[in-house]
């Protein structure tokens, strides 16, 4: 019964597609020619079916009808789809989840996390509980930053360090063709180290200057120009946003606080051959016009950031304006990277001439494995490990050496000088973590005095950090 009912279905298939029956129904040639072929098709399955079953049960075989070729099918109607959505949201993962829609609308969430470790040695005749051994949770930052749309992008992350919470990058953008303009709290294009990343960066801290400078983000309006090999940056910005706000007391920061300054900065980047170059130049000029302020210092760490101690520094200075510039050189070359930077401050006194001082570093770096530093957009970028750790390899290995030196001295003004040796090793086992181990032996020359009143002494630091930033 199986049998003969199956070939009947067919053939009275076959039969309707006639070309009486098309004609009677009004059917075109076209759409009978389908039919058929649609209807040949049907009937070979339906034979090789037949065959399938026959070898499950036992059956005797049929032979298998010749394949019948399906001829192409004229239609009169656009084949029926489910319709696309105006708006499709993509999802990708780069240490955190990126959300990306049309028209440029994005989202990702943003955070970074460091925890040190510290021991600065103690030099003999001082009594300094602030060095030796401490360990910190450096920074924890959490934020955001996407686009919505029209060429308009923003950033915000909020960081908890030093016990305090504070606004970082915050700030709104827009962006045409080469050119950026940004407005709110932001880096002011300072120099090469201090706007590289700090989870980027060849050894723990930065260059004893940026911190000395008192380099930091501050609210204001900026322009960049970016095109080939050149990079073009500058603006206006008034003071950070702690010191912008008002004091309980009413007589410093808040209100009363109207300084403002100018900043600029050209970077010219080509390649050449296999190697990535890096020269520029920054220009900065800042009237601080503080009413009622406690005076300006310039100091610096025994370069880990757990220690609160500064060896060098100058004394409180009743400062009107700040000049200064710096030029920056830097390459990447497969697993060889090196950098170098100076920089000079004129700081206008009140009383008295001017004071000068200088700082700057130069570094070589070496990736142990088959890996080179990141680099776009005129400052250094993190690593991506070509095998990480649970792809084949351990992941990117990276020695540096750097030296560092800072002169806190002019005349009358004896802050003091630091030479600094600095060795670090890094292991990156995948793209958005980091460990760091560093060594450091610093020189200074009329540093805080000891004991026994000698200021020119030795300090041993050493110093390692787990980083995650996504």
């Amino acid at each position: 019964m199986r049998r003969s009912v199956l070939p009947l279905l067919a053939t009275s298939a076959l039969a309707l597609a006639s070309p009486a029956f098309a004609q009677d129904a009004g059917i075109s040639a076209d759409e009978a020619a389908a039919m058929r072929a649609q209807i040949l098709a049907l009937k070979a399955q339906i034979q090789l079916m037949e065959q399938k079953l026959d070898a499950a049960t036992g059956a005797p075989q049929r032979t298998a009808a010749p394949a019948v070729p399906v001829a192409p099918q004229p239609t009169t109607m656009a084949a029926s789809a489910p319709p696309k959505s105006s708006s499709t949201t993509e999802i990708a993962w780069k240490g955190s989840p990126q959300f990306t829609a049309s028209g440029g609308r994005s989202f990702k969430a943003k955070g970074r996390i460091q925890t040190d470790v510290g021991y600065v040695g103690r030099p003999d005749g001082s009594s300094d509980r602030g060095l030796g051994y401490a360990a910190e949770m450096r920074r924890i930052r959490l934020g955001g930053e996407g686009g919505l749309g029209a060429g308009i992008g923003y950033k915000l992350e909020l960081e908890l360090s030093d016990n305090g919470v504070d606004l970082v990058d915050t700030f709104v953008t827009y962006k045409t063709g080469p050119w950026q303009f940004a407005v709110g709290n932001q880096n002011q294009f300072q120099s090469l180290d201090e706007l590289t990343g700090d989870t980027a960066g060849s050894v723990m801290e930065r260059a004893a200057f940026t911190d000395a400078f008192n380099f930091e983000r501050r609210l204001g309006i900026a322009a960049q120009y970016e095109k080939a090999a050149w990079l073009l940056q500058a603006g206006l910005f008034a003071d950070d946003i702690t010191a912008l706000s008002n004091d309980s007391d009413g007589e410093t920061g808040g209100d009363e606080n109207n300084s403002y300054g100018l900043d600029g900065r050209v970077v010219y980047a080509p390649k050449l051959g296999g190697a990535q170059l890096h020269f520029g130049g920054s220009a900065h000029w800042r009237d601080l016009k503080r009413v009622g302020d406690a005076g300006t210092r310039y100091r610096q760490r025994p370069f880990v950031h757990t220690s609160n101690t500064r060896l060098i520094g100058t004394s409180t200075l009743d400062v009107r304006d700040e000049a200064h510039y710096g030029l920056e050189a830097a390459f990447v070359r497969g697993r060889l990277h090196g950098a170098a930077e100076t920089h000079w401050l004129r700081s206008d006194l009140a009383a008295g001439p001017d004071a000068e001082f200088f700082g700057g570093y130069a570094e070589l770096g070496w990736f142990l494995t088959d890996d080179t530093r990141g680099y776009k957009s005129g400052i250094f970028d993190r690593a991506k490990p070509k095998t990480p750790l649970g792809g084949g390899g351990l992941g990117a290995v990276q020695v540096n050496a750097r030296y560092d030196y800072l002169d806190l001295n002019d005349g009358a003004i004896v802050g003091g000088r630091q030479d600094a040796w600095i060795a670090a090793l890094i292991w990156q086992p995948v793209e958005f973590l980091r460990f760091n181990v560093n060594y450091a032996y610093l020189l200074y020359q009329d540093a805080a005095p000891l004991a026994d009143g000698d200021r020119d002494y030795g300090v041993h630091v050493t110093g390692a950090r787990m980083e995650l930033d996504f």
